[in-house]
């Protein structure tokens, strides 16, 4: 998608906030159209935030050598799991059940739509990248390319966590001001 790369874009252009600049951020958590699923949903973003920052930290503390390679182990290697599958099963959920009801729904919305498909496409490489290099940096725990690994490691989690926070941000801007305007109940939620 041409012009709305995921590692460059800053937002959404005037076209795709039509409903953004109706239903702001500020008005989200106390609108009354703000149901459970958009909750859950906006619980779940807040959670891959939240546990990818903590991932970020640690890997930060263990290339600073202040976690030792058993305990960074032990901590990181289910967290890290449970955040790359849960990424993906989301991801799967919003492409094959939301995002028809929203296209349905609003087809001024629909090159947004598109480009966050196209976003979950981009997430999946670099998924599948981090977790090519998590699994180089357990393998090199007990070798001399430790710290090469780490800092591999380090810079494509970057990259994805990167543009995660991006599409997230994105994805509500879009999203849930479309719920608001038209009901979780309408949309078929």
């Amino acid at each position: 998608m041409t012009g709305f790369d995921l590692s460059r874009r800053t937002g959404w252009p005037e076209d795709m906030r039509l409903l953004l600049e109706r239903y702001p951020r500020e008005v989200w958590p106390g609108h009354s159209n703000l149901g459970q699923t958009a909750r859950f949903w906006l619980q779940r973003h807040d959670m891959f935030r939240e546990l990818g920052g903590a991932l970020r930290s640690a890997t930060g503390e263990f290339r600073e050598g202040l976690v030792r390679p058993p305990e960074f182990q032990a901590w990181f290697v289910p967290r890290l799991q449970f955040f790359l599958n849960e990424l993906n099963n989301h991801h799967h959920i919003e492409d094959y059940s939301y995002f028809p009801l929203f296209r349905e729904a609003e087809p001024r919305l629909l090159k947004g739509f598109d480009i966050l498909e196209n976003d979950h496409e981009v997430i999946h490489v670099a998924i599948g990248k981090v977790a090519r290099a998590a699994n180089e940096l357990l393998q090199s725990m007990q070798k001399d390319s430790l710290q090469r690994s780490v800092d591999h490691y380090a810079n494509v989690s970057d990259v994805l966590l990167a543009g995660l926070l991006r599409h997230l941000d994105d994805e509500e801007d879009l999203i849930i001001p479309l719920i608001l305007d038209r009901t979780e109940e309408t949309l078929g939620l």
